[in-house]
């Protein structure tokens, strides 16, 4: 398999068909300056040297070699495999809330996007360890699989609103179920799950769900995203209000991620302005037992480009060689 790495200088090979263009209108150019002197065959023959076989053999080496430059320039790469590739690291699940409480303004510019911000800086900061992504409001799907896929994931951040869910609510039990089965097969005793919500769970039990997670080898983390004293909630230029009309306060309910974290072998962080709390989570996952993963990636290419020049350089150097004149039949004249 060949792969270029610059593709696009490839389109210089057009170019070959236009020097053979330019050089036969310059020829006709030239043989009409020389009917202008007289008898063009005539005029031919006062000039015994110059050969016009050899300006199109010039051409002709001078394109081949133009040829095999340009192929160089687009740096051709062999030796593409399947290649079975290990690694060692923690799989982590990232269970973030999207209700429209996180649109609360505890932190700037609200909850949602300050959490949002602080898995992006996590990502950075991951080498080997997988990492997965799951939306939850009233109910909970799968945003991004465990992956090492860095660049997907923090592309898949920046497109979460509070609309990625349609269903409005908060159930923290009902998202670690999905995350603890979206694990893959290959982890047994490296898996976390990190919770961040403002806690506000109105829909199951996640202490139980917890639990369960931990007995089957799974630790749940906890981040606690809000103020106790609670803040409105911004809605469409307006702040959101119940059926009776009064202003929605959502305020961090502490107590029920304390026992999430709890029951779930974990630890529970209160997220401040400064350290959002993932910082503390992930160096406490870094003591666990790495997993060691397999996946099948591509070797890396083999380079050819050299080759192609080299190549390049002969014809080039033979093209300036060869000359424009005939050679002569006598070394001296008697």
């Amino acid at each position: 398999m060949i792969n270029f790495a610059e593709a696009q200088y490839l389109l210089l090979l057009f170019l070959i068909p236009a020097f053979f263009l330019l050089q036969a209108l310059v020829l006709a150019m030239r043989r009409r300056r020389i009917r202008k002197f007289g008898d063009e065959s005539l005029v031919t023959r006062l000039m015994p040297s110059w050969s016009k076989s050899k300006v199109w053999v010039r051409l002709s080496l001078f394109s081949i070699g133009f040829f095999f430059f340009v192929i160089g320039l687009s740096r051709p790469q062999i030796g593409a495999k399947l290649k079975e590739h290990e690694t060692k690291g923690a799989e982590i699940m990232i269970v973030l809330d999207v209700s429209n409480s996180m649109l609360a303004e505890d932190y700037s510019p609200n909850r949602l996007e300050r959490a949002k911000l602080a898995i992006s800086r996590l990502v950075d900061k991951l080498r080997d360890d997988r990492i997965g992504l799951i939306l939850f409001a009233g109910n909970s799907f799968v945003q991004l699989p465990i992956t090492t896929d860095y660049v997907s994931a923090k592309m898949f951040l920046n497109s979460i609103s509070t609309e990625s869910v349609p269903v409005q609510g908060t159930a923290i039990g009902d998202a670690i179920n999905t995350a603890m089965r979206s694990f893959s097969a290959q982890s047994e005793k490296s898996r976390a799950i990190v919770v961040i919500t403002d806690g506000e769970n109105h829909e199951d039990d996640p202490v139980a769900a917890a639990k369960q997670a931990a007995e089957l080898g799974t630790r749940v983390f906890a981040i606690g995203v809000g103020s106790p004293e609670g803040k409105p909630i911004p809605m469409d230029g307006e702040l959101l209000k119940d059926k009776d009309g009064e202003i929605v306060v959502t305020r961090l309910d502490e107590k029920v991620l304390q026992e999430v974290a709890q029951a779930g072998n974990g630890v529970y962080v209160r997220a401040g302005n400064s350290e959002f709390g993932l910082n503390p989570i992930i160096d406490d996952i870094r003591k666990m037992d790495d997993e060691k993963y397999s996946s099948i990636v591509f070797e890396e290419f083999d380079e050819q480009f050299m080759y192609f020049l080299g190549i390049a350089l002969f014809f080039f150097v033979i093209e300036m060689l060869v000359g424009d004149r005939k050679a002569r039949r006598h070394l001296f004249n008697k």
